[in-house]
């Protein structure tokens, strides 16, 4: 055994066990084995960076653009409503329609495509039904491994081996031929992961997620602050005293207690064929002009005095709190610091529009809403305080001041408000490129691409920096920094050394002891490096293994194509699992003690399988 080939088993098992610990973030522990593999000389620099250029880790980073776009425009919850509906209150019903679901999207898609576009709905769901997400993202992640069994491209393994044949002489898989394995696959894991539900997988939330996010969304906080019957809408006549003069000029909220929030503006007179509503937030410096619409919050008693003083017409009909939610205006709400130089300021006196641009829709006082004659109430540690203003101003807000910190994530709630009314659009991408994937029109990684820039520019996804943020960077290192492993075992000739050991040992036990050997090592090396990588590593070994013995090759390949794919026992064993891993907030041990289990059902399963339709 030469020295390199035992440094890269050395580098494998620390690399497991750190894994396996769950002290070391694991793209974190992936990019220190590159590293080692490269200090000790194993591989060269550009083999050691090929993972950051392999399409796979290019097409996972468009997925979860295009996932963003699915989960922003409000399509997710559109299609989590179809599956509420359908399975009723019934949480058993929901999760085996679920399975099936993700089982036919998975067969003409790739597993990592499949999860990536349904995590969004399935985490939807979840918080529709009061459910920890997690109770459901790994049977996602599993059942979309299982349904890489039912066509031919379906999954990278079924293609790597059906050229794996025509490379030697024989024909290729078909579309279909693959299925009958697939089909007893599916059913199988439904069968047990509908089984361990309540068993193995987490009930519980381990970290703030959605929850937080949804109840302090702007439509919460409004319900929260109690802003209804708050809200008015005028119009400025002709007429009106108020037209050209600034608002810090007419002094409103000192005379009258109102605070006007938002201006909508119609057109210029250049641009009557194509009349346009415009719309910003109200500051000291806008002018009121004839014809605006403003949105003023206050009583209805101080309303009716500002109205017959200015000569303004009430707009009839309670005014919407959401009508302050836009692609570029919103609210969130903020908590007041220990040190903050507003604690015993009145509302009036820290002139909170003129310096952060904003304004003040209400107070939180420890469960207690002050909306009313705020102006003269002075601010104490603990208040929260409800702010309206632009979205750039709120984010600014957030990073840019120690008087308060902005409470939940005002970046998600932006950018829910600027795909508002476009889930068709949406769902119109994510078709097109389902579509351009089954027809093979592209390659899978370019399809991907175009359904991911489609997103950003027609708005689904905020902007660029929106679409960076919704990538799970772990997940992409993480999976760029293991695949090079399989170089390193390759170029060691630490596969070649695994074939021949197999062979020797199990050849005594015949055909069918060889290839329960090849699917046994094929499984267990797919825990660690990507299903890709251990069929292109594998099926040249079960290609071997085949001649040597004189049996058919398809049942050997056919063994290695669903050994790859059967990758449950680590999150790092599949794109799947890391990509689920951090929004179910799942530890190490979770995959091993459902997985290892499943794993050892389905080996027996195709065993049997795989003969049966595959003869020896």
């Amino acid at each position: 055994m030469n020295v390199q080939l035992i440094i890269t088993f050395i580098i494998l098992a620390f690399s497991i066990i750190l894994f396996m610990s769950n002290r070391v973030r694991a793209d974190l522990v992936a990019v220190l084995a590159l590293l080692m593999l490269v200090l000790t000389g194993v591989l060269d620099a550009s083999e050691a960076l090929v993972g950051f250029s392999n399409s796979v880790v290019i097409m996972i980073a468009g997925l979860f653009i295009v996932g963003a776009g699915i989960l922003r425009t409000g399509l997710a919850q559109m299609a989590g409503n179809v599956l509420l509906r359908s399975s009723g209150d019934s949480e058993k019903k929901l999760f085996i329609l679920l399975l099936v679901i993700v089982a036919f999207v998975g067969a003409f898609m790739s597993n990592t495509g499949t999860v990536a576009l349904m995590l969004p709905i399935v985490v939807s769901v979840a918080i529709s039904m009061k459910s920890s997400p997690a109770k459901f993202l790994i049977p996602l992640s599993y059942m979309a491994s299982f349904s890489g069994l039912l066509t031919l491209i379906a999954s990278p393994p079924n293609l790597i081996v059906s050229q794996n044949l025509v490379d030697h002489g024989f024909e290729k898989l078909g579309f279909f031929e693959i299925t009958p394995i697939g089909v007893i696959g599916v059913i199988v894991g439904i069968i047990y992961l509908y089984a361990v539900r309540n068993i193995l997988l987490p009930h519980g939330e381990r970290k703030n997620s959605s929850k937080d996010e949804h109840r302090l969304s702007p439509k919460q906080l409004v319900a929260d602050y109690q802003l209804g019957g708050q809200l008015f809408r005028v119009t400025v006549p002709e007429e009106s005293p108020m037209i050209g003069k600034r608002l810090a000029q007419l002094k409103l909220p000192g005379k009258y207690q109102v605070y006007i929030l938002k201006v909508e503006r119609k057109s210029s007179e250049g641009m009557k064929l194509l009349p346009m509503t415009y719309q910003e937030m109200a500051g000291p410096n806008s002018i009121v002009q004839a014809k605006d619409i403003l949105h003023i919050q206050g009583s209805l008693d101080n309303m009716e005095k500002l109205v017959i003083d200015f000569a303004l017409v009430l707009i009839e009909g309670d005014a919407e709190a959401d009508e302050l939610v836009s692609k570029q205006l919103g609210m969130a709400e903020v908590l007041l610091t220990p040190h903050s130089s507003l604690i015993n300021e009145t509302v009036r006196s820290v002139s909170f529009r003129e310096k952060y641009n904003l304004n003040i829709l209400g107070i939180n006082r420890r469960g207690e809403y002050v909306v009313k004659e705020m102006s003269k109430e002075r601010l104490r540690f603990g208040d929260a305080l409800l702010v309206q203003g632009s979205w750039d101003e709120i984010e600014l807000l957030a990073r840019e001041t120690s008087d308060v910190v902005v409470v939940g994530q005002p970046k998600e709630h932006a950018s829910m408000a600027a795909a508002n009314g476009k889930a068709p659009i949406a769902g119109g991408i994510m078709l097109l490129m389902v579509a351009l994937m089954i027809l093979e029109v592209f390659p899978a990684v370019i399809s991907v691409s175009i359904g991911a820039v489609l997103m950003i520019v027609t708005g689904c996804v905020r902007n660029m920096d929106d679409a960076y943020s919704k990538i799970n960077w772990e997940s992409i290192v993480l999976i760029a920094a293991m695949l090079p492993m399989a170089t390193a075992l390759e170029k060691t000739g630490g596969m070649v050394m695994l074939s021949e050991g197999i062979i020797q040992m199990l050849g005594g036990l015949g055909a069918i002891g060889v290839l329960a050997g090849i699917y046994f090592i094929t499984m267990v090396f797919g825990q660690f490096i990507s299903n890709t990588a251990t069929a292109v590593l594998f099926a040249p070994i079960a290609m071997n293994a085949a001649i040597s013995l004189d049996a058919s090759p398809y049942t050997f390949l056919i063994a290695v194509a669903v050994a790859s794919g059967m990758a449950f026992a680590t999150p790092v064993a599949s794109p799947t699992n890391a990509l689920v891993m951090t929004a179910g907030g799942y530890r190490f041990f979770d995959f091993v003690k459902i997985g290892v289990p499943l794993q050892l059902v389905m080996f027996v399963v195709m065993m049997i399988a795989i003969p049966i339709f595959f003869p020896l």
